[in-house]
Order: structure tokens, then sequence, then C-alpha cells
């Protein structure tokens, strides 16, 4: 079973459709907001087909005692049947609702022989209105009651009888002055305290000769229900789970997702933990947002390292020249009659380490600027016209490539500190030509810098990059110029990198195509 479940999840999550979170919230709050709406229709509807029920059910009904009556009229020759039939006219918004039906007036006179028939076709009246629980009457071609009713009365001035009379079947609705609520939610009902009348003629050779008038409350709303409480409550339950669906939906693509993510963010902050991948089932928006986080708890790791180490190579790169400078100074505070040129050693030394600690706090500006710089919207600058540049004002022999070179996306400044890094650490390396090489692909300008010096010891070239190292300690480097130049480049969308072959240092800078 577990093996079933865990095949369906993996299933859904491989077809899991991406859903934005507004989708589904959309699509959730129309749901909600229609259900008062489908639950009103639905109850709006029922009546009316329990309305229509009751009406189909008269008019079979009077179709049977219609034919009945007339073959017992016509003594079994001449009886026709109304043609036509007769659909479903009524309903509760459409329909007029005439006032309740008036009492009888009297109407003496009966033909005996329309006395003689309404007693041939009584009992059969009296039997089907004690079994249907309607109300029967049979009228004469005058509308005057013959049978199941009041003798000497008579609906003659009724719209229906006078329909009928005239050879059409009528069903009207009319109020029930009996009626009494027995329901405390029966208000709720249109067609309580409603009856529905029918009225249809009896025909025999072409000619009327009776009316059947029948009468019946509709099925009540509430009985209605619950004699389909069933199918009422296969509605109601498939109503539940489709908001336990989506409840689940909002659960698996917004709330889930985001406390685990909550979990998460709380777990890198206190020092551990990382974001995970975001879930397949989760909005788009989600997902979106656990990439930005894991990408920022990244960034963030990466600075901390970064920032740990950074701190750890300024404490040793300040402790040389302070130690250097306290020792002086206790040196010279404990001897005051040290000689003259000693004392001016020392003075000496302590000029130098103070230079040294200025020289480091200046680089380390420039070191931060670099890593804050950010790129310039719309940058273009003429690399041909810069590379010419840099090598008129070198004093080592430079070799431009020849050629239009395309401009690049980046601030001229930074191109010409760029050059002025890498030309000066070659020159420093005691290199005395350097060539430059240019080519351009997919939108870079990849430009390769050779000089002709002595190149970079093997175990050193891993660490050229690092802050504050350095082979030129002694002749008052930093260690941070390459440092400071990678960040420019890198700030920019380029890089930069030592390339390990040729006898000399081989760099090879990136940058960006304009436009």
């Amino acid at each position: 079973m577990r093996r079933v479940i865990a095949a369906a999840k993996a299933l859904v999550r491989r077809h899991w459709p991406r859903l934005r979170l507004r989708t589904i919230l959309l699509a959730t709050f129309l749901f909600v907001a229609a259900l008062p709406g489908f639950g009103a229709l639905f109850l709006r509807v029922y009546e009316n087909s329990l309305l229509r029920q009751t009406e189909t059910e008269l008019v079979a009904q009077s179709a049977a005692l219609a034919a009945v009556a007339a073959r017992d009229r016509a003594g079994g020759q001449g009886a026709e049947v109304l043609r036509g039939g007769h659909g479903s006219s009524l309903d509760l918004r459409l329909s007029r609702i005439l006032p309740e039906r008036p009492a009888p007036v009297a109407m003496p006179g009966a033909d005996p022989e329309a006395v003689r028939w309404a007693e041939r076709v009584a009992p059969v009246l009296a039997m089907t209105a004690t079994t249907t629980l309607a109300s029967i009457q049979l009228l004469d071609a005058d509308g005057r009651i013959v049978a199941r009713g009041p003798t000497g009365m008579g609906y003659a001035a009724l719209p229906e009888v006078q329909a009928a009379r005239a050879g059409r079947a009528v069903t009207v609705l009319r109020r029930n002055g009996s009626y009494r609520p027995r329901y405390p939610l029966e208000w709720l009902s249109r067609a309580s305290n409603l009856r529905i009348h029918h009225a249809r003629p009896v025909i025999v050779d072409g000619r009327v000769v009776g009316v059947l008038l029948l009468a019946r409350s509709p099925r009540s709303l509430f009985v209605g229900l619950y004699q389909d409480r069933g199918k009422i409550a296969f509605g109601i339950v498939a109503i539940f789970v489709t908001l336990v669906v989506l409840s689940g939906l909002l659960s698996r693509g917004i709330v889930r997702p985001v406390e685990a993510l909550r979990d998460a963010t709380r777990a890198v902050a206190g020092g551990g933990g990382s974001v995970p991948d975001p879930p397949a089932t989760a909005a788009i928006e989600i997902q979106a947002l656990y990439r930005d986080f894991g990408a920022m708890a990244e960034a963030i790791a990466h600075r901390s390292r970064y920032l740990r180490d950074f701190a750890h190579a300024v404490s040793h790169e300040f402790k040389t020249p302070l130690a250097g400078i306290r020792g002086a100074v206790e040196l010279l505070q404990d001897h005051d009659d040290m000689a003259p040129a000693d004392r001016a050693r020392f003075l000496s030394n302590i000029a130098a380490d103070a230079g040294r600690l200025n020289v480091l706090v200046s680089r380390l500006l420039e070191l931060a600027r670099a890593d804050m710089a950010t790129r310039e919207a719309g940058a273009a600058t003429d690399l041909g016209a810069v590379l010419a540049e840099a090598a008129d004002a070198s004093v080592l022999a430079v070799a431009v490539p020849a050629g239009p070179l395309p401009s690049v996306a980046v601030p001229r400044g930074v191109v010409e500190t760029a050059l002025s890094t890498l030309i000066d650490n070659s020159r420093q390396a005691r290199a005395t030509r350097i060539d430059i090489a240019a080519t351009v692909a997919e939108g870079l300008v990849l430009l390769t810098l050779t000089d002709n010096g002595p190149g970079i010891a093997p175990g050193d070239r891993e660490r050229v990059f690092e802050p504050f190292f350095t082979t030129r300690r002694a002749d008052g480097g930093t260690g941070l110029g390459l440092s400071i130049l990678r960040s420019l480049v890198e700030a920019h969308r380029g890089s930069v990198a030592l390339v390990p072959e040729g006898p000399g240092a081989v760099f090879r800078v990136t940058l960006p195509v304009a436009g």
C-alpha cells in the first residue's frame, strides 16, 4: 500500500501543473463565493421540478379519467380523447399565481342524463382520489358539479373551467387558503402555500360533455428533500470533498512550502542548514522564492567566509608592522641614552611600518569600493583606444592587437585599472614585453596578456588572487592589487584568470560586448 501511495505521489509530482499563486487563490475564492448561489439555485430548481412533477401527475390522471368518463358517457361508442400533448407549463418564477379558488355558486337544473353518467363514473373518481390524494370533481358541460361535490352548485365562472368548456386543458396556480406552516424553515419554500388546479374537457363526438377539475398541493420541498436525502447527502459530501481538495492544494502550494522555507531560513540564520529545493507542487512564486532564498543564503555564506578569512588576513597583515612599531617605541622609552644613530634607525623603522599601515589602509579602501561596485547601465568603452593609450603610457613594450575591436559594456576607468594593474604586475616581475591578443565570441571579448618575465611559481598560482598574498612583501607589496582587479571586473559581468601555460605570466580577461 505504501508503495502504491509513493508511486502515486511521484506520478503527481511529475505531472503537477505549475500554478500561479493568484490562480490558486482566485479559483478558491470563486468557488467559495459561488457556493451560496449554487445552493440557492439548487433549491429553486429542485422546487420547480417538484411543482412540474405534481402537474405532470395531475395531467396523467385527468387524461386517464377523461378517457374512462368519455367511454362511459358514449356507451362505448363515439368517445374521443383530447388530442395533443399537455407538457409542463408551470414555473414558480414566471407563472401567474391566482387567488384562492372561490366557493361554487348555485346552478340548479342539472341534466338527468348527466347525473346518471356522474353516478356511473363517481366510484372510479373516488378510488383515484383516495389513491392519489388529489381533489377530483366532475362537471357537466355548463360547469355544474355532478360528481364529488355539492349538488346544484358549479364553477362556470372559473377561467380554467371556461377554457376546458372551450375544449382546452389548462393548469393554473392558486393560493391555498387552508395552508398552515408545519416546518420551522418552511418559509424558504415558494410553493408551500400554493395549489395546482387542472381542468380537462371530456369530449364525445367532438362535443364537450363534461369537465374534470383536479386540484392538488405540490410535493413539499422538505418532504422532497427527505425523500431524496441520499442524493442530497452525496452532493454535500462532494462539496466538502472538493473543499478538502482545495484546502490540500492551498496547503501544498502555499502553506507547507512557506513553513519549510521558514524553518530553513531559521536554520541558516542560526549558522547551519541550507535552503532545500522547492517542492514540485508549490506555486510558481513560491518556487521562485525558494530559489531566491537559496541564492541569498549561498551569498551570505560566501560573504561570511570571505569576511572571516579577510578579517584573519587583515589582522595578520596589521600585526607585523604594529609589533615592529611597538617594539621600537618600547626600546626608545627604555633607553634614554641610546646612541643617535640607533635612535634614528628605530625611528626610521617606525616610519616605514607606519607607511606600510597607511598603504594597507588605502588598498583596503580600494578593495572595499571594488567589492561594492555595481554595474553601470549603458556603459560603452572603446577597447581599442584604451589598449593603445595603455601601451603608450607603459614603460614596457606592449603589443596590442591590430584591427578594430568592439566596445565593451564596462566603464573606461575599470578597463584602464585592469590594464594598468596587470602591466604593473608584469613590470614588478622584471618582464620587458607584454603581448595582448583579443578574440570575440558569443558577446564577449577575451583579452590574453602574456609577458616575457619569469612567470609565477606553480605553488603560488592558486593563490595569486587571494587578498594579502604577495611574493614582494619585502618590497612593500600588499597583495591586494589582483584581488581589487578581480572584484572590479566581476562586478561588471567579466572575469579574470591566470592561465598556467607559457614561460611567463599569462592572464586572461573576459569583458562583455556593449549593446
